[in-house]
This record gives C-alpha cells, structure tokens and sequence, in this order.
C-alpha cells in the first residue's frame, strides 16, 4: 500500500518496503545528498539490534528513510524505478544513519570475518564492504524467498520524494530547489554546521579541487564525514588571498585575528561572500552554486598551497625561534616536545613529523604574513611575487623571526594573547614585505 500526496512541487510517496526489496538502493545511491554523513557508533548499534531482536515492530520504532529522486517511473504492484542524475541533490536526504544500520545488518547475516565486519566504521567504508560482498548478498536474498520470514523480510518505512512534474522545467526546478531545506529540516535533531550547509551549496568545490588529494581527503566537508581536518580552518586560510581581490560592495572581509580567533565568523563572511551574485550563481534550480567569479577563483586556487605552507613554518618555526636567541622553544608552557609525547605529533595538514607540538597561536600571524608575497595580475587575479613560496619561506623564517619575536617576549609566549592581537599580524606582514623589499635591491 502506497500513500501519494502532492503539494505545490513535490510530490510524496509513503509506505514500507521488505528489506529485500531496499538492496538495490545500496548499489545505486549514496549519503551524498544527505546532509550528514552516517558513522557506526550507539546509534547504528541500537538500530541493527531493533532489527535483529523485533523485525516486527522495526518499522514501528523507526521513522526510515527519506529519499529524492528527479526522475521516478511508476511500475506495476505499487513498485517505482528510481533514478539518480545528480547525487549532490538526489539519493538519501534523511535517514542516513538507518540505511547504514540496515546495510550493516546486511552484511553481517553473509561476512564471515567477524572482526573485517567490526572494522567498519562509516559510509565509505560500508559502501566498500557492499562490493565486495554483493554476490553473496545476491545469493542471500535467493535463498530466502519473500514471505518465508528470512533474514530480509522485515519492513522499513519508505518516504519518496518526487516532482509534481517532471515535464514542467518551473516545476522540477522548484523541486530541486526546495531539497536543501527540506534535506535540513529533516536533519534538525542534529543542527547542521555552517559548513555543512555550503558544502551541499557547493561553496567548497572550487577549495576541494585546488587542494593536493592528500589533504582534501582528510577533511570533514559535511558533519560525520569522518575527516580530521575541519573546513573551517582551510576556510579561514583562503581570507587571506581572498582579501587582496577586489570583492563586490558590502562583502565583509574579516580582521586578520579574525583568521585565529574566530573561524566560525570566517565562515560566515565566506558563505555570504560565495552567495553573492558577482560570485556565483545558481545551477540545478536554486539548490547549488557554481563558482562564475575568475579572481575569486584564482585566490581560492592560491588559497589550496597554504595547508602546505602553513605546515612548513610550523615545522621550521622552532628553530627560528631558537636561532634568535629568544630562548628554548621547548622551554615555553604551552608547547610539548614529542619525546615526552606517547604518540609522536605531526603538522596539521601534512601530517609531516614534528618535534614539537604548539597552539597555532605562535605561527597564524607569519602565515598571514604570506599575503605580502601576494598581489594580482593585470586581469585582477591573485598571482604570487615570488617564483616559490616555499623557497621563501626557508630562506627568510629566521630574519623574519628575529623581528617577530618581540609579540612573543611582549606576552610573555602566550598564544592566545599572540593569536588575538592584530599587532601580531601587522609586524608578521611588515616583516615578510622587509625580506621581499630586499630580494629586489641590488647586492
């Protein structure tokens, strides 16, 4: 039984489905869509054990799974084909944690590795454990005929959404417009980050494909993505390219502190600064944005190299410290040296060996410092003055130290305090423009 009701745009079916009959919407779709990514943890636990103790009631105690497809053919005996064309807006909008609950469920009736089985700790990973193991839930679903009371025939709770009409370009356009909205009302148990929310806008797909693979996949895009880098530390980074653009009126370009102290506000100005018309415009109804803006572009493409800068002063601004004579580094109350660490520290982004591990309190104001190495080009895009950044970096860290380390004597080698203070970022910049003055005077 299949309830339909329609309103405006979207058009809902309602009912359950035999587990059996869900196995295909693990082959095809995926949490893209889903607001949140799905991690194993006590939820998924509790769901996999509701399935396992009473299937009857499982569709009782479980509001399901919500999914959105642009394009649904209605078959014979209540079933619908559904098709995903774009997987940023269709798939599974809500839901994500009991679809990998039932997955999992799945999959332990026919993995015999117990432990492979435990191991599996979110999404990507499940999805992986599918393939591999689709034959031998093919032959599981063969093996037990629907109604014989098997492992996949309890029922789950189905939500579809779908266009009024498909036909109609207003319609459909509105349909995909409004799945962001209704993706994070649904969500609202959990409140959606920020970042969340413009990562599905597509805000962050310039940053993502800038970025070396090697740090783009270790960052955590959406909630529960399972990343260790957060996307707002790299957003927080881009403001400093992106403050020698020329912006569209009103664009609020936040303090250089700002960049330490308070990357939520970073992110923030960047939402609404990728919102901007002169920036990026609708694509897909009103539901995602592309990038139109070259300059922009160009800053978010230099923006990409800071994670790697950013890690090579980390790691060299220790001895820098220590060549000026301002002290032992190690000696400092908020700094760890990693022999007397259990597990050995390493750079945020890069995940290079350090020797020591510090609050980036010390070191945000010498990165912001590489904007003097910044400037645009005749067409207003942001070009580098130097052939290579980093050259410059581990050529001049030492000078540049020398003069810096008046903030860290000023308070007493507290990063907090260093981290806040926007004098901080003025002498870092004055001191990187110094050395750059130099590379261009005769010998």
């Amino acid at each position: 039984m299949v309830d339909r009701q329609t309103e405006g745009a979207v058009t809902r079916l309602v009912g359950l489905v035999r587990a059996r009959n869900l196995l295909s919407l693990f082959d095809a779709a995926d949490l893209e869509a889903n607001p949140r990514s799905a991690k194993v943890g006590a939820v998924t636990a509790d769901i996999i054990e509701s399935i396992e103790r009473t299937p009857e009631l499982f569709p009782f105690k479980t509001k399901g799974i919500l999914i959105a497809a642009a394009v649904c053919r209605s078959l014979e005996r209540n079933r619908y084909q559904l098709v995903f064309e774009n997987i940023k807006i269709e798939g599974i909008l809500d839901g994500g944690h009991n679809t990998l609950s039932i997955g999992l469920y799945v999959l332990k009736q026919v993995m015999e590795d117990v432990r492979a089985w435990k191991r599996i700790k979110n999404w990507p990973a499940f999805k992986e454990a599918w393939a591999e193991h689709r034959d031998e839930v093919a032959a599981l679903k063969k093996a037990h005929p629907s109604g014989d009371g098997g492992p996949l025939d309890f029922l789950v709770p189905v939500e579809i959404l779908v266009p009024a009409d498909a036909e109609d370009d207003f319609v459909l356009n509105a349909f995909t417009g409004s799945l962001l909205e209704i993706g994070a009302a649904r969500n609202n148990n959990v409140q959606l980050t920020l970042e969340t929310k413009a990562n599905k806008k597509g805000f962050y797909d310039e940053l993502r494909k800038a970025l070396p693979s090697q740090i783009a996949e270790r960052v955590e895009w959406k909630a529960n993505d399972g990343g260790v880098v957060k996307v707002r530390d790299l957003v927080a980074l881009s403001w400093i390219p992106l403050s020698v653009v020329g912006l569209p009126d009103g664009v609020n370009v936040p303090a250089p502190s700002r960049i330490y102290a308070s990357k939520g506000e970073c992110t923030k100005a960047f939402d609404a600064l990728m919102s901007d018309p002169e920036i990026s415009k609708p694509t897909g109804g009103e539901y995602t944005h592309e990038l139109h803006n070259v300059a922009v572009g160009s800053a978010l493409k230099v923006a990409a190299q800071l994670p790697e800068l950013y890690d090579l002063i980390y790691l060299d601004f220790p001895a820098a410290y220590n060549d000026n004579g301002a002290g032992r580094f190690g000696r400092l109350t908020s700094v760890k040296m990693a022999s007397d660490m259990r597990s050995k520290p390493t750079s945020p982004f890069t995940q290079k060996l350090v020797q020591y591990s510090y609050p980036d309190g010390f070191i945000m104001p010498l990165v912001y410092g590489l904007k003097a190495l910044m400037t645009t080009d005749s067409e207003g895009n942001v070009v580098w003055k130097v052939k290579d950044p980093a050259k410059f970096i581990r050529d001049n860290l030492t000078t540049i130290v020398r003069k810096y380390r008046v903030i860290i004597e000023a308070y007493s080698g507290d990063p907090q305090k260093i981290g806040k203070n926007e004098g901080s970022y003025s002498l870092a910049l004055d001191a990187f423009e110094t050395e750059l003055l130099k590379l261009s005077q005769p010998a």
